[in-house]
């Protein structure tokens, strides 16, 4: 194994055993600092500087996207004017790891004075920022990863995993789901994904293929080919209920042991029970439902309806890998 190799393990292996370390630290600190921030009127105010300020302005974005308005307040900045966004009903979450950096001093006497309350993420528990804090979260690593042990990885590294797991116990706090995430992710495609209803990508009204049970055969083969979707035909009764679909493989199995396969009524063809899906349940769970059972397609009803029985759609598995739902 080459040294580069050697050292690339080596550091992976540091900051592992580092996140590791801190399960044996989530007692009764962190569940208060997440009653705090769940319990947060305001907004969340995350200070760092340097590596600690890169990492507290990336927590900033996650608590936003799951649920937790937050903002980045750079300490060297806060003492000539940017003091003026934290607002009584805030949190300041202050991210520092050896817990003495001077740029503090403001944001520390500002809080202090206006009672704002104040979490400490820091390796130090015995610094200034730690005493100065209603609750600290100790972050402290046996060694960084670098082969000086100078630049702060490890400790960076434990302090972004803290400040996660705090983000993600606040947003289960709040029952913050996969819907609400994808209002805030309109732009992506993962946003799309959990955004997009059946009813957005079905197809209805003259373009859904439907007979009665007593329509002729050969009269549904014609509706079959002409649709715009092609291959199946949903059968309903005289309320409109869906009770049955003929799909080609009806037609190949009827063409095997037929020998006249255009006679006959559609109700002589079907199959019964056929699998459906809600209009508004999301096109990503239709994809599963497809691929579960092994269909090309599959019928769309309205639950909410005054007749949840009758078809309202049709939708193909090519509909949906067109819209982009996988």
């Amino acid at each position: 194994m080459s040294k580069v190799i050697q050292q690339g393990l080596k550091v992976l292996e540091v900051e592992a055993q580092a996140i590791l370390a801190l399960k044996e630290r989530l007692g009764d600190s962190f569940e208060q600092v997440v009653k705090m921030i769940t319990a947060c009127d305001g907004k969340i105010v995350l200070t760092g500087m340097g590596k600690s300020g890169q990492i507290a302005r990336k927590l900033a974005s996650t608590f936003s996207s799951t649920g937790t308005p937050a903002v980045f307040l750079h300490p060297a900045e806060s003492s000539h004017g940017d003091l003026g966004l934290v607002e009584n009903n805030d949190v300041v979450i202050a991210l520092s790891y050896g817990g003495e950096s001077p740029e503090f001093a403001g944001i520390l006497r500002f809080v202090s004075r206006k009672g704002i309350p104040l979490i400490a993420i820091t390796g130090k528990p015995e610094s200034s920022l730690a005493k100065a804090a209603q609750v600290t979260l100790n972050v402290h690593v046996s060694e960084e990863a670098c082969p000086l042990g100078l630049a702060p990885t490890a400790s960076s590294t434990a302090t972004l995993a803290m400040g996660d797991a705090v983000a993600m116990a606040v947003m289960a706090e709040k029952g913050f789901s996969s819907e609400d995430f994808a209002e805030f992710h309109p732009g992506g495609s993962l946003g799309y994904r959990l955004l997009t209803r059946v009813r957005d990508v079905m197809h209805g009204g003259d373009a859904l293929p439907t007979v009665t049970l007593d329509t002729p055969i050969r009269q549904v083969f014609s509706i079959m080919t002409h649709k715009d979707v092609r291959g199946a035909a949903g059968i309903v009764d005289e309320k409109g209920d869906l009770v049955g679909v003929i799909t080609d493989g009806d037609i190949r199995r009827r063409l095997e042991k037929s020998n006249d396969p255009l006679t006959g009524l559609a109700k002589d063809l079907m199959t019964t029970n056929p699998r459906t899906i809600d209009a508004n349940e999301l096109a990503e769970k239709a994809l599963f439902v497809m691929e579960q059972f092994q269909i090309q397609m599959v019928f769309v009803l309205d639950k909410e309806s005054s007749n949840p029985r009758k078809p309202v759609g049709i939708l193909h598995i090519q509909d949906l890998l067109r819209a982009k739902v996988r």
